[in-house]
């Protein structure tokens, strides 16, 4: 028997009974962003709360660039209902130990009185901890602190093993399995670039931002004014991704590859390993007080803004650049959502859903390799999607010619439809066919998008940003103030916290390197040994 090629062909072969429920069992986890703001809708000038105990050590509830920017993050699970549940959960204990202050519902930030307001991230004084603040340090002196405070939610997702072990039958019998697993992985990521589109269209929900968030820039772009303070495109659907987000225009010549893992490395090493006359003209460390880590393109592999990453666990004290050539690719981080405003999760299942039967058509579906043509439609069509996704009759660029955006996301969702019966066969349920359903209604009327809805609330009220954020986040913290949990027991949070205060006072106490010393071991990057599976 011939190895199947095309997604009609794996499709059929996943589906026999002896298969179909190899595809059960898909493991997610969540990040979400969302800032502190006091009961006037700015940011917090407030330390992270003790209560919720330390960024740098607890498992769940952390910090991302700012001192407000909180990080929620779940564990791994095969389960929605469990993910939802415990992201749930995190929310509730958040909210009822954070005082008068209140969690941004929005993905651009509220009101920003100038960047000395936002404050950097802390994590202690061990030398980790002042490592991750010096982080953060160099990207306000490289591309100011503003952009940094933008939020989103990533979506973390990884196939079973089950998955796998059919799939090396189906694909590649005599391949080392990890091998196969990190080239479909970077198969998924390339679909990723070529249909991403899809997600902004039909979960953006940043058409409008805070005019505090511009000032002091210019942009060409042709806002209107909404409220006293407010700017918005009509038809836009991500402000987050464009070039106004949370995006570096210094690395698009970085020239990041995506024909396979090893190339990938390759590339992301190269942009470790190479000094940028800008960033080193800003120092390093002046006056012996340190500005940024190093002069490099990248300071980590971390500072590579794209809107999905080949992720590996590491291990402690290992690079998360030296786990992926050590071990191959684990799971993916797709990075392209927006908070969802109208959801006190930032996300909602029917999204999730989604988001699982897109990645999977992803990933079974054919992979070529990028071209540079290609690439340059790729980032096209993300730009214009995100700035005027919802215009009539907005064309796409094809490797056939343009194609309107309704008309080709039919096209796709068309194949979508044989993953979601494969999925549902092997749940013995017809929720990815909902999903499908709900999202496929969005193209033909975009007033059900999420940027068309926030709009809808906005414009009818002339109302500001900052005044709709505020009502909601207050709507939210109203109904999970005294919400119990439903996953965790009642002191789970509580102990965690405890423990991991021990934790960063263990690490403060343990420290045996100056901090020039640890910098410079922990900044080593051995030598690239690349593993077979890469």
């Amino acid at each position: 028997m011939s190895l199947p090629s095309s997604l009609p062909e794996i499709i059929e072969q996943l589906s026999a009974p002896e298969r179909v429920f190899a595809v059960r069992g898909i493991r997610r986890g969540i990040e979400r962003e969302s800032l502190r703001i006091t009961p006037e809708g700015r940011l917090s000038p407030l330390d992270h709360p003790h209560q919720l105990g330390s960024a740098l050590t607890h498992s769940n509830i952390t910090t991302d660039y700012s001192e407000s920017l909180m990080e929620f993050i779940t564990p791994v699970s095969d389960s929605l209902d469990v993910l939802m549940a415990q992201l749930g959960d995190i929310h509730r204990f958040t909210m009822q130990h954070i005082g008068e202050e209140r969690l941004w519902p929005l993905s651009m930030p509220c009101v920003i009185g100038n960047e000395e307001t936002i404050r950097l991230a802390q994590y202690g004084h061990s030398n980790l901890g002042r490592m991750k603040t010096l982080y953060r340090q160099g990207l306000h002196h490289r591309y100011g602190s503003t952009m940094q405070v933008i939020a989103g939610v990533h979506f973390n997702f990884s196939m079973p093993d089950s998955f796998w072990s059919e799939w090396q039958q189906l694909q590649s019998p005599e391949c080392c399995q990890c091998k196969l697993i990190s080239d479909s992985y970077m198969g998924l990521i390339r679909n990723v670039y070529r249909f991403g589109w899809l997600i902004p269209y039909l979960f953006g929900a940043s058409p409008a931002l805070c005019s505090s968030f511009l000032q002091g820039k210019e942009s060409k772009l042709p806002f209107e004014k909404l409220g006293n303070g407010s700017l918005y495109l009509p038809y836009a659907t991500s402000l987050r991704l464009s070039d106004l987000g949370y995006t570096n225009k210094s690395q698009a010549s970085l020239n990041i590859s995506h024909h396979s893992l090893h190339d990938y490395l390759a590339s992301v090493r190269r942009a470790l390993d190479t000094r940028d006359d800008s960033f080193a003209a800003l120092g390093v460390k002046v006056d012996n007080d340190y500005r940024q880590l190093n002069d490099r393109v990248l300071q980590l592999e971390n500072e590579l803004y794209a809107p999905i990453r080949p992720k590996r666990t590491p291990r402690t004290g290992e690079r998360a650049l030296v786990a992926l050539e050590r071990r191959g690719i684990d799971y993916i981080e797709l990075r392209t959502l927006d908070i969802n405003p109208f959801t006190p999760f930032g996300v909602e299942m029917q999204q999730l859903r989604f988001l699982d039967l897109f990645l999977v058509w992803c990933l079974l579906r054919p992979s070529p390799v990028l071209d540079a043509s290609e690439i340059d439609r790729n980032r096209h069509n993300i730009s214009a999607v995100a700035l005027e996704g919802r215009r009539p009759g907005l064309h796409l660029q094809t490797d056939t010619g343009e194609l309107p955006l309704d008309v080709w996301g039919e096209q796709l969702m068309d194949e979508m439809s044989q993953v979601a019966q494969l999925l549902d066969r092997a749940y013995g349920r017809v929720h990815y066919q909902l999903a499908l359903q709900a999202q496929r209604e969005k193209l033909r009327d975009p007033d059900k998008t999420l940027s068309a809805q926030l709009l809808s609330h906005l414009l009818p009220r002339n109302l500001d940003c900052n005044e709709f954020g505020r009502q909601q986040a207050e709507l939210f913290h109203q109904q999970l103030m005294n919400a119990p949990l439903q996953y965790w027991e009642a002191n789970y949070f509580v102990d965690e916290a405890q423990a991991s205060l021990q934790k960063q006072t263990e690490l403060e106490a343990n420290d045996h390197l100056s901090f020039d010393e640890f910098l410079q071991q922990y900044l080593y990057l051995p030598r690239a040994g690349y593993a077979p599976c890469v």
